[in-house]
């Protein structure tokens, strides 16, 4: 691909994280109601803002449209000067903790290290984030993969959350290949090429669970194999987020309502199905956009 295209892409699967995102976050209301805006389809006629989700995925497409790779020193560089911007962004208390410490002057690699006693985070922050490395790099799935793991390792140390900004990676750039002519796996196959790119996980075969798992199938079913997030691990959140993208690809509207019909961690599935999705479809609902806060309109999108 041309840089113009790539960079196109990237900012195509950035928008669709946002969307996701901003969508997601308006579903946080009790479960109750959220279900019964979902069984309506009402949604908040009223601005939505993103969250961290969003804010990280701009990070990293800053640093694709500066470097061509993934330079992780800037990028935990960017990650810091745009969580002290806006630090009541919805981040979790471990990103609360490694972002701080970076912003102080540690060491990513020393930040990232130490979460969990040393485990490292398997959180799904590394997913939620990473669409534009799959947009970018859609053409070289090695390339892929190597620059989604260096993007979630700035602060996801543990192999579960990088396996999952793997996954999550390898599933947009199929998805973009598939609007492109240059792929044709869709459902279960699509699940499988996915799960066999990744290092042994957790999240590989709960992914590989979701490839058995038909389109027919009931809510309550996938979510209580898959997950729903509600554990806020890549392992919880990234089976089902691909197991939507890989049967809803077709409408934007249609993955976002089935992401966030699991509730649990409504925001995060949705910014990762959005953030696929965006890659296959040819244009994102309009009338959803205009309710929606825009990255390239925020302080967190200005030039590194």
């Amino acid at each position: 691909m041309e840089l113009e295209d790539r960079l196109k892409y990237a900012k195509r699967a950035l928008d669709g994280i946002a969307l996701g995102d901003c969508f997601g976050q308006t579903f946080f209301v009790p479960d109750e109601l959220a279900r019964q805006r979902v069984r309506d389809r009402e949604i908040l006629k009223e601005p939505w803002h993103f969250t961290d989700d969003t804010v990280m995925a701009i990070g990293i497409y800053r640093i694709l449209r500066k470097y061509g790779e993934i330079n992780q020193d800037e990028l935990a560089k960017v990650f810091a000067e745009n969580y002290a911007l806006d630090w009541h962004r919805g981040y979790g208390g471990t990103a609360h903790s490694i972002l701080r410490s970076i912003g102080e002057g540690r060491s990513w690699r020393e930040a990232a290290g130490s979460a969990f006693d040393g485990m490292g985070s398997m959180g799904n922050g590394g997913a939620m984030r990473v669409a534009p490395v799959g947009a970018y790099f859609a053409d070289d799935l090695d390339k892929v993969l190597y620059h989604a793991r260096a993007s979630a390792e700035v602060t996801h140390a543990h192999v579960e959350g990088a396996a999952g900004a793997m996954a999550v990676a390898v599933g947009a750039a199929l998805l973009l290949n598939k609007r492109l002519g240059r792929y044709f796996g869709e459902g279960q196959t699509f699940l499988k090429d996915i799960a066999e790119k990744l290092p042994e996980s957790d999240t590989k075969y709960k992914i590989l669970s979701a490839a058995s798992i038909k389109k027919e199938s009931s809510l309550d079913f996938v979510v209580s194999v898959l997950g729903n997030g509600m554990m806020l691990s890549a392992q919880d959140t990234v089976p089902y987020s691909l197991w939507c993208g890989a049967y809803f690809y077709t409408s934007m509207e249609e993955a976002l309502w089935m992401a966030v019909s699991a509730l649990g961690d409504r925001d995060t599935i949705c910014a990762i199905v959005g953030g696929m999705v965006s890659l296959y479809v040819d244009q994102l609902p309009q009338q959803w956009l205009s309710y929606m806060e825009y990255p390239e309109d925020s302080r967190f999108f200005m030039a590194p």
